[in-house]
């Protein structure tokens, strides 16, 4: 929703430019809820196009400086910004709580994982390193260089308020880059805590900017000439238009899309374990994960032993107000939240058979928050919306088939690509899936497989847009760009002249 700001009724988030709050000249504003509540708690401005240029102007100078720093001096504010970081992580955890919705517990785990990247990003000096051909041809050599791009622009979205940006910006400054982060408006105020931080950890004014706003500042961004990079995640629909419309500007983009993530159990699986790993992958963060998973394929012969060990862990689970201890929180939108639900009535039209019904729960927390509890649904055809739609929230899927081959084909079928697992003791199984799996991350025995800060996230298909994928080595290839250098130094007594083309002796 868009408003006009008035500053009588809330606080109004401000951007963060060259160091310090900037209120630009938009008059434009969005709300942000509490969703534990459902109130408005402040107010976040909305840039025009206008205002993000004049933000990519303060990252350009900022660039010319940035790019000369010494590696040993980024890696520095590097270091100081993850110490910072660390002693300072609950406050930001209370942050992402009261703006998104998710439990204490799930804001202290994104804040970990984020962390893992700024770590990883430390070690630039290594990662950063070019190769040396000596002598390829007499007295030639060939060496490559890794530079920074320039300015580049992050779109994150609401689910990963902090991880996300904290897995593109840190890669991005340890390279030389400059970056203005254009945070989802739902959530916006940790951008904002975080760019503060950096700012104490050293990092010069103007190197990394917060921009806030709605379509009107995405394209901007995606227009804006001096934008070398955009690195993006959320919906593929959303995705797939970013990386047309900034690939058509010439521009560099990493676009991270949809997900419809799929979980095989077989026969021989311990179902206990198995069980958990639903109720955990699917009901975490209220299902709002990229990473979620949001479909069982349970082999026919242990499906009804499999759901009714998922239903009886689901009475267990306590929803409410993330900051009481509880175990899932709300949605992050009342609209959001209404959407979800409606697909609970798809499924029972569509012949499928709701086990655990989330709507009209009781709650530990307010009455206007944005709640749906965990839901179940069992023999949901795959013809349904509820399995073919990324639904983005707590309801659980199961899909029964008749054994590995069927479970594989329906996986490879799915227009998706981000993440999958399956759940088996037969080695060779296991082996098989992930060889045959058409994803981008595979799990064995482990329901949400995000790799470690080392290896790249990103998955195929219509889950990724573009060739790089999220941090890891991916990271630093796509926020650099390569030079190839051939050198001579020639020998005082040499000389000549030969018109013909250079050849190898």
């Amino acid at each position: 929703m868009t408003d006009t700001i008035d500053r009588t009724e809330t606080a109004v988030l401000d951007h963060w430019v060259n160091g310090a709050p900037w209120a630009g000249a938009s008059v434009r504003s969005g709300q942000v809820f509490d969703p534990a509540l459902g109130t408005v708690q402040k107010h976040v401005r909305f840039a025009t196009t206008e205002d993000v240029g004049a933000v990519v102007d303060a990252a350009s100078a900022a660039w010319a400086q940035w790019r000369d720093a010494s590696i040993a001096k980024r890696q520095s504010v590097l270091f100081a910004f993850r110490e910072l970081l660390n002693e300072r992580k609950e406050e930001l955890a209370e942050i992402l709580t009261a703006e998104h919705g998710k439990v204490l517990s799930d804001a202290r785990g994104e804040i970990a994982r984020g962390m893992e990247v700024v770590e990883f990003a430390c070690g630039v000096g290594h990662l950063t390193k070019g190769a040396y051909s000596e002598n390829v041809s007499t007295g030639i050599d060939v060496y490559t260089l890794r530079q920074s791009l320039g300015v580049v622009g992050i779109i994150s979205p609401f689910n990963f308020p902090a991880m996300v940006p904290l897995w593109f910006f840190s890669i991005a400054l340890a390279a030389g880059n400059a970056v203005v982060l254009k945070p989802s408006e739902k959530d916006p105020t940790a951008a904002n805590w975080l760019a503060g931080l950096l700012t104490e950890a050293g990092l010069p004014d103007g190197v990394f900017n917060v921009v806030h706003g709605d379509k009107e500042a995405v394209d901007a961004l995606l227009d804006h000439p001096d934008v070398r990079a955009i690195s993006f995640v959320g919906s593929t629909p959303i995705a797939k238009y970013v990386y047309e419309k900034a690939t058509s500007a010439g521009k560099r983009v990493q676009a991270l899309g949809g997900a419809k993530n799929h979980m095989l159990v077989l026969p021989d699986a311990d179902l206990d374990l198995a069980a958990d790993a639903a109720v955990n992958a699917g009901f975490g963060s209220a299902g709002e994960r990229c990473m979620a998973i949001s479909v069982v394929l349970a082999v026919d012969s242990v499906a009804d032993a499999f759901v009714a060990k998922v239903a009886e862990r689901m009475g267990g689970l306590k929803v409410g107000d993330g900051r009481r201890g509880t175990d899932m929180g709300p949605l992050i939108t009342g609209q959001h939240r209404d959407k979800v639900a409606s697909y609970i009535d798809v499924a029972s039209a569509d012949g499928a058979a709701v086990v655990v019904d989330g709507r009209g729960i009781e709650v530990d927390g307010d009455a206007n928050g944005f709640w749906l509890g965990p839901t179940l649904i069992d023999n949901v055809p795959t013809s349904s919306s509820v399995y073919g739609d990324e639904i983005f929230g707590p309801v659980l899927s199961v899909v029964r088939v008749s054994g590995y081959e069927e479970g594989l084909g329906i996986i490879n079928a799915s227009r998706y690509g981000n993440g999958t697992a399956i759940f088996t003791n037969d080695g060779g199984a296991a082996r098989r899936f992930q060889r045959e799996a058409t994803v981008g991350m595979i799990g064995i025995n482990v329901p949400i497989p995000v790799p470690v800060a080392y290896h790249s996230f990103g998955g195929w298909k219509a889950s990724l847009f573009g060739d790089a994928k999220a941090y890891g080595p991916h990271g630093f290839d796509f926020f650099t760009a390569e030079k190839a250098v051939t050198s001579r130094w020639l020998d005082p007594s040499h000389g000549g002249i030969n018109l013909g083309f250079p050849q190898h002796d």
